[in-house]
């Protein structure tokens, strides 16, 4: 016993450093780390042989300890997505989010249930469980992508809603199948009803009872000054753990609602400490997350993949029938081009919530003497979690790319202190911005600071082209040597045939050089005479402008709505968002201030100045095409 118990102890402590390992290569590489976790479960377990199912399950300190392990799991990743999802943030989601989340759903439901059911000979009880955990798409797999594919707003807000709404209605859905599964023999309707009816309650209840005093702890007790980040971080976290266990102690399956519930509440009260509390228990959700992916994976078996036309009938359907049909009914009468809309249909990728229920839940079955069932669950779930991810995950970018809905970049050449700051305000206003730079230093500190930096000589074109100049529609060269400024404007200019080149010159006499290639040039000394000019005589705007991308905006763009041609502004006045005005208008080279009776036309350029949101409302309006 004591030789399986250090046996075990090693186990568990070199997953967990794997599952670190894991996260660490997902962030460097920018893909889903799901990945990589996935990957060392199926090395460690069935292509090993190192991890094996009988050998691991049969160690009765963790044979037995299995559902309660991964049942703590779940509750912490589900409390965790309840906490994030902010009720405001529905209220203001776009139509296509709602019906994501709502008509999406249910296709992926029915669908996944009856392609599952025919393919595969299942019960139609289990496919319906099957269909209602592979709803959830999740956040811990579609921000990752997001994070590698930086697509236009509307795509990502879409796609992060449906990921954090579906993960907790997949999980409660899931609870309500499981009821009809476990019951549905010598149980009639009525029961089955009330029994779900009464496990709900009670994790409502509880979930509700347990935020209560969470936010009762948080605001009024003394949480000792010295300590009350942790101790708040902590009292959060134990929470999620209790709500858990004594709903499940009142009534089994009730724990997934009461940490649903709990988290919900919390995360929309005003609770002190809520930045500390966020980044805490996405650090122990990664833990979590980390270990059971991979024990998970580990403790598979080969054959209970449906590995056969049947299951391969089961991915194509739900990843290539139904997701298309559901993002493309869904998005209907929306801004969303041709092409998001294929890309969104080609990201779905299923993750943690299907996978660690589906375990759970496959213990419970196992427990009842449903094997057959619980190796279907499990065999099934997996199968798709596997191609989604690898596919769709490892696969986005070139989707991305091939269907060019990555909005145009521009490229920061320095990552010095300038490159940083205007990448700052690019960022702020929308802009897709990567900077280049070989200075190993400063490639650290932008990173360090948010920024997507590619690192390499900006004088190099086979660099510039690797960073995305091709697609850049901006090149700004900020460096402290007008040398290498010049390269890089030359560059951008003739060799990739940039819209715009933009360069920082340091030596006044160097202007000239510059302009002969037709660059916009910011003379470093001009620019700071220009500042102090400002400071000195206007100094309200000059305060205002430097909090450009903090609170106000300033944007110039042309007219592309073809509903705008011919209309007044004073016409227009519904379709400006108040805090915005139209300061300027540019036609055939003739910059004019608008009154209310002046007519915009296609292709005038206008300059927008006012709140950031307001700015960024009148932009879509008037150019929807960016």
């Amino acid at each position: 016993m004591a030789t399986g118990g250090a046996e075990l102890i090693a186990l568990v402590a070199g997953i967990v450093a794997l599952g670190i390992v894991s996260q660490v290569l997902g962030d460097r590489f920018r893909v889903p780390s799901i990945i990589f976790l996935l990957s060392v479960g199926l090395l460690l377990g069935p292509l090993s042989g190192f991890v094996l199912p009988e050998r691991i399950v049969t160690v009765d300190t963790f044979g037995g300890a299995l559902s309660a392990i991964v049942g703590l799991a779940v509750a912490i990743i589900v409390f965790e997505g309840a906490f994030h999802l902010r009720i405001e943030d529905l209220r203001q989601a776009s139509s296509a989010s709602f019906r994501l989340v709502t008509l999406g759903a249910a296709i992926s439901l029915v669908g996944t249930a009856t392609v599952v059911h025919y393919a595969l000979a299942t019960p139609w009880d289990i496919a319906f469980l099957i269909g209602a955990l592979l709803v959830a798409t999740g956040p811990t797999v579609i921000s990752p992508i997001l994070d590698v594919v930086p697509v236009r707003d509307r795509v990502g807000t879409a796609l992060e809603t449906e990921g954090i709404v579906n993960d907790v209605t997949a999980a409660v859905l899931a609870v309500v199948v499981f009821e009809v599964v476990v019951l549905g023999e010598g149980f009639g309707t009525v029961e089955i009803v009330a029994e779900f009816l009464t496990k709900i309650g009670v994790g409502l209840l509880v979930g509700t009872a347990v935020a209560g005093a969470l936010w009762y702890l948080l605001r009024y007790v003394d949480l000792s000054p010295g300590n009350a980040p942790r101790n708040a971080r902590l009292l959060v976290l134990a929470g999620a753990l209790v709500a858990y266990g004594l709903a499940n102690s009142w009534t089994s399956e009730a724990g997934i609602a009461a940490v649903a519930t709990a988290g919900i509440i919390v995360g929309n009260l005003d609770i002190p400490y809520e930045a500390e509390i966020t980044e805490f228990k996405g650090d122990v959700t990664l833990i979590v997350l980390s270990f059971v992916f991979i024990a998970l994976a580990a403790l598979l078996n080969f054959q209970d993949l449906p590995l056969d036309l049947g299951g391969l009938a089961v991915v194509v359907v739900v990843a290539l029938v139904f997701r298309p049909l559901l993002v493309f009914l869904s998005t209907t009468g929306d801004r969303f081009t041709r092409e998001e809309r294929v890309f969104m249909s080609l990201v779905g990728p299923r993750g943690i919530i299907p996978a660690s229920v589906a375990t759970l839940f496959a213990v419970r079955l196992q427990a009842e003497g449903l094997d057959a069932a619980a190796t279907t669950l499990v065999g099934t779930v997996f199968l798709v979690i596997f191609a989604t991810v690898v596919f769709e995950g490892g696969l986005a970018r070139y989707f991305a790319e091939y269907l060019d809905v990555i909005p145009m970049r521009a490229l920061i050449v320095g990552g010095g202190k300038v490159g940083r700051d205007l990448s700052t305000r690019l960022e702020a206003r929308g802009e897709n911005v990567v900077i280049v730079e070989d200075d190993q230093s400063i490639v650290t500190t932008a990173r360090n600071e948010g920024f997507t930096v590619h690192v390499g000589d900006g004088t190099n074109s086979d660099v510039l082209r690797s960073a995305g100049a091709e697609n850049a529609s901006t090149v700004v060269a900020t460096t402290g040597d007008d040398d290498v400024n010049l390269l890089v404007a030359q560059l951008a200019a003739t060799t990739f045939d940039t819209d715009r080149v933009i360069s920082r010159v340091n030596r006044p006499e160097n202007v000239d050089a510059f302009a002969d290639l037709d660059v916009d040039t910011i003379s470093s000394t001009e620019a700071t005479s220009w500042a102090i000019d400002n400071r000195i005589e206007r100094p309200a705007l000059w305060n205002w402008m430097t909090e450009l991308g903090r609170s106000g905006d300033v944007q110039e763009f042309e007219v592309t709505a073809k509903d705008v041609a011919g209309k007044t502004i004073a016409d227009l006045s519904s379709a400006i968002p108040e805090g915005c005005l139209i300061a300027l208008v540019c036609r055939n080279g003739e910059n004019k201030v608008p009154d209310g009776d002046f007519e915009l036309q296609q292709g005038d350029r206008i300059t927008l100045v006012g709140l950031n949101e307001s700015v960024q409302g009148a932009l879509e309006r008037f150019h929807p095409a960016d």
